[in-house]
């Protein structure tokens, strides 16, 4: 049995469409990625299938239940954590533990031992009498996904859960999730960030409340067309504008310090970028095709440049 499906699932607001005609599956026990800039309908999405919200068309279902004729038996199924999770910084790590057991109605018998697990899981466990309030954006971060997991969810909704959030604190936070795929509990995780699009089993590409892509992060890849060219230049925003300017007919993105350049004819295309760089005063450390990014492909199935 699938853990989410939508069918069409629509909202509008006035003249907006937030999410337009969304139909994808997720399978019980993996985790999946929605991805996309902001103002994409990922938020939306998330509050419609979290019963928050009730569609303008079409349907979902989530852990076997209608997100709208079931919407309170989902609750009991699913531990959502949005954007602005309610933590409570004047109680402490263990009070807000305990608070969102008594929310969920997590039986008293079995309950402290759920929570020193959940400590221990989320390596919260020195930290159990510190104000929340006090606490850094990465440790709230697991304190908002313990809370999630107070009530043993079958589904977990995450609303860009690492928006914020220092890299290092990041990535403990995904080794956290890849451990509860163990526990077969599926993920729904929503998030701008591109490289860790490419951590999940499978994503939906979205733009516009659109659905562009669906698949493995290296299917949706294959989404790309033409070779990706790595430019390696001195002032690297000015030499993407003048490789946008001078050439106007390649779809140039700017990561990081480096530019890339997408081509159909790579040979050509690097003897001209060599030619209008250097004509701009710009010097050229290098430039060699790569394997392309979740963000190139983006940026192609877009159809524009970005930085």
């Amino acid at each position: 049995m699938d853990a989410i499906r939508t069918d069409r699932l629509t909202k509008t607001f006035g003249s907006l469409t937030a999410v337009d005609g969304l139909s994808l599956t997720v399978a019980e026990g993996e985790i999946f990625g929605l991805v996309g800039p902001d103002g994409a309908g990922k938020t939306t999405t998330m509050r419609l299938l979290t019963s928050i919200m009730e569609p303008t068309g079409g349907d979902a279902w989530v852990a076997g239940f209608h997100t709208v004729r079931d919407a309170e038996r989902i609750k009991e199924h699913i531990g959502y954590m949005s954007q602005r999770f309610g933590l409570y910084p004047d109680l402490t790590v263990m009070e807000n533990l305990d608070f969102y057991a008594d929310i969920y109605d997590v039986p008293r018998k079995g309950r402290k031992e759920k929570a020193e697990r959940l400590l221990a899981f989320s390596n919260l466990t020195p930290f159990r009498r510190r104000l929340a309030g006090n606490l850094s954006g990465g440790m709230k971060q697991k304190l908002g996904l313990a809370c999630a997991l107070v009530h043993t969810p079958k589904v977990l909704f995450l609303d860009e859960p690492t928006n914020g959030v220092d890299p290092v604190s990041r990535r403990d936070f995904w080794r956290i999730l890849y451990q509860l795929l163990a526990q077969r509990v599926t993920i729904f995780v929503s998030t701008a960030y591109l490289d860790e699009a490419e951590r999940t089993s499978r994503l939906a590409l979205v733009h516009q409340g659109k659905l562009l892509a669906c698949g493995p992060p290296d299917e949706v890849k294959q989404l790309m067309r033409g070779t990706i060219l790595e430019v390696r230049a001195d002032l690297p925003r000015r030499a993407a504008a003048v490789l946008r300017e001078q050439m106007p007919g390649h779809s140039v993105g700017l990561f990081g310090d480096r530019v890339h350049v997408v081509s159909t004819e790579p040979d050509e295309t690097v003897r001209q970028a060599r030619s209008v760089l250097a004509a701009a005063g710009l010097a050229i450390d290098e430039i060699r095709p790569i394997e392309p990014a979740l963000e190139d492909v983006f940026v192609s199935v877009l159809g524009k440049g970005t930085g």
